[in-house]
């Protein structure tokens, strides 16, 4: 169970209040950009997922390997 489980969202009023984004005057519940603003942002940042293919990791040789380490038993 979540906070937002807890929370009845609907039990909050519209308020006026301007929208942060464009001026607009707008009623809403919770203080934020209004649906026309939300929307273009939607649209704006939507984003779809894809696979990306990449090279393939090799680890960089810092140090050559000395005698002893290559030394066979």
């Amino acid at each position: 169970m979540t906070l937002l489980d807890t929370i009845n969202l609907d039990g909050y009023a519209a308020q006026t209040m301007q929208c942060p984004s464009c001026g607009a005057s707008t009623e809403q519940r919770f203080h934020g950009p209004c649906a026309q603003c939300r929307a273009g942002l939607r649209e704006r940042f939507a984003a779809v997922a894809r696979d990306v293919e990449r090279a393939e990791y090799v680890p960089k040789m810092n140090v050559t390997p000395n005698a002893v380490a290559l030394k066979d038993d």
